[in-house]
């Protein structure tokens, strides 16, 4: 399938391909709807096995931006960047993040940046040094680190899960398993033990485990064995994907809370797998919207306690849904459903402005 029929299945409006001889940066920026606003998502640094694989990545990763700022009542729209590295755990330098800077600034504004995997403050500040169409620095670039507001939407989504579930949503006495220790698996374990919950930590990275074993008590298991744990929540922050066919049926959690995007391989076979197996998932783009929220709320100017708030009302918002579930084939179908009438609804709104104005 080639690039435009991909864009058409997915409902793509634009997608770019860039690259640039003196750097040898290349990168792909996709915009998947704008009825809101601009396309804003972060920029995954990342190393793909081929070019087909970035491309399904960032038009996964776009749409999914759609619905997760549709549902966050944010005034954006869907989008996101991939920058295609060389070879695994490439070293990032400046001239490549000032060379996306110039790519995105080409944009014109259809497309605003933030962070995503592989980068960080200070890339987005290399960045900002060529386009004002970015947001998550420090010192060039406001907003900062994005990954303490995912975490925080993500542990009230698993609030409005155990409730969904009939238990208290204090966290005492609740084993949450975390795949990944990274930023926002890192700040979960944080926030979750701070509630008295029990943690279980896994990453390919020793170093990242041992931080968070050392700060939050975790207790650290192998990559290859978190999926497995038996636990009360397991929350995947790691790549998406991790959730399919095969590893559905290894999972010992009542509930299922990401901190990941694209948690699952597919959306509709997998989310029905979870239905039938009895177990609670909260959508990616429900449960981690509290990142965009941040720097999209901060880049459009909504004042930090209308940041809060919506980052509070995540949990209100996912116990919906997973009422609304119990109707659909899961709570993917619920997800979506509403975000596409949040979007129609801003549609017909503008063509209802548009004929009072002539």
């Amino acid at each position: 399938m080639n690039t435009l029929e991909q864009m058409t299945e997915f409902g793509h409006e634009l997608v770019s391909f860039h690259q640039d001889p003196e750097t040898g940066l290349r990168a792909i920026a996709a915009v998947h709807d704008s009825t809101l606003g601009p396309g804003f998502g972060g920029c995954r640094r990342w190393y793909y096995a081929t070019e087909s694989d970035a491309l399904h990545d960032v038009l996964r990763l776009s749409e999914g931006m759609t619905y997760k700022n549709a549902i966050a009542g944010l005034p954006v729209g869907g989008g996101k960047s991939v920058i295609l590295t060389q070879e695994p755990g490439a070293k990032a330098t400046e001239a490549e993040a000032r060379a996306m800077g110039r790519f995105i600034e080409r944009l014109g504004g259809s497309y605003i940046s933030a962070e995503d995997v592989g980068v960080t403050t200070r890339f987005v500040d290399w960045m900002a040094t060529e386009t004002k169409y970015v947001c998550g620095g420090v010192e060039v670039s406001a907003g900062g680190d994005p990954s303490p507001h995912t975490a925080q939407g993500v542990v009230n989504a698993m609030k409005a899960a155990l409730a969904y579930t009939g238990r208290p949503s204090s966290f005492e006495n609740v084993h949450v398993a975390i795949q990944g220790a990274g930023n926002v698996g890192r700040n979960i374990a944080r926030i979750v033990t701070g509630l008295g919950a029990r943690v279980t930590i896994a990453d390919i990275n020793a170093d990242a485990v041992e931080r968070v074993v050392e700060e939050s008590g975790a207790t650290a298991v192998g990559p290859d064995e978190i999926l497995s744990v038996e636990c009360d929540i397991l929350s995947p922050c790691a790549l998406g994907g991790v959730i399919n066919a095969r590893t559905i049926g290894e999972l010992r959690c009542p509930i299922l809370c990401p901190g990941a995007n694209n948690l699952l391989e597919d959306y509709d076979a997998d989310g029905r797998r979870l239905k039938e197996a009895g177990i609670v998932y909260v959508p990616d783009f429900v449960a981690n919207a509290g990142g965009v929220i941040e720097l999209a709320g901060f880049y459009v100017g909504l004042d930090e306690s209308v940041r809060k708030q919506k980052i509070t009302a995540i949990e209100s918002t996912a116990l919906e849904l997973l009422r609304m579930s119990e109707s659909e084939p899961n709570t993917y179908f619920a997800a979506v459903a509403l975000a596409k009438k949040r979007i129609r609804e801003a549609k017909e709104a503008a063509k209802a402005e548009a004929t009072t104005s002539a």
